[in-house]
């Protein structure tokens, strides 16, 4: 078993307008996201990380950047591990009707409706398949290793039922900027399994959140 801190991005401008940010929209932290990120590398630095990954979209990458530079570690980017493509409601604007219709799909994903999907999006399917692949990337060849991955809340909290046995142990609240979510995880047969250890910890922060 492997011990994964799933970090979720620090703060950037979409989470202050509420925007959908998937693909098209890309903004980089705030400058309260630096100082959430920097408070991070401080809690994992003694932590024995080997190594660090993260989302192609500038938030995660920068947030992966500042835990990795203390441990002298490069950061890695996985496609796999992009938020939640919502599709055409990353065209719209982030209108109470347009996340209605978001937390609509994601409940129905809770309910087990896998085949729900957002308009141009994905179903809960191709997230779990693309999730999947990107931890089996990431854990490849590690038996014992504590490894970062700097990515999204949304694609987490969707899929983290699918590779922990023990989710209903925890509430899934929300997770607030640079929290931590602390699994432990192993591939096998191109399979991730595991067990949840920790959810949207973020005692770390103090009042960054």
């Amino acid at each position: 078993m492997n011990t994964v801190y799933f970090v979720r991005h620090g703060e950037n401008p979409a989470n202050i307008t509420r925007q959908f940010s998937y693909r098209l929209v890309d903004y980089p932290l705030t400058e309260n996201g630096v100082r959430q990120a920097e408070e991070t590398a401080r809690y994992l630095r003694d932590r024995g990380i080997t190594a660090v990954y993260a989302s192609p979209l500038k938030r995660a990458v920068q947030t992966a950047q500042i835990i990795a530079a203390p441990l002298d570690l490069p950061v890695m980017v996985l496609e796999q591990f992009r938020e939640v493509n919502v599709g055409a409601l990353e065209r719209q604007p982030p209108t109470p009707e347009a996340w209605a219709q978001h937390d609509a799909i994601c409940a129905a994903w809770a309910a087990g409706v896998a085949d729900a999907c957002f308009p141009d999006g994905e179903d809960y399917h191709t997230l779990v398949a693309r999730m999947r692949d990107g931890f089996c990337q990431a854990l490849d060849g590690r038996d014992g290793d504590s490894i970062v991955v700097a990515a999204h809340g949304g694609n987490i909290t969707a899929t983290v039922r699918s590779f922990c046995a023990n989710v209903g142990d925890f509430t899934l609240g929300s997770i607030p900027n640079c929290a931590i979510i602390r699994m432990r995880l192993a591939v096998c047969n191109g399979d991730v399994h595991g067990t949840l250890e920790g959810w949207a910890e973020c005692e770390h922060l103090g009042r960054l959140i």
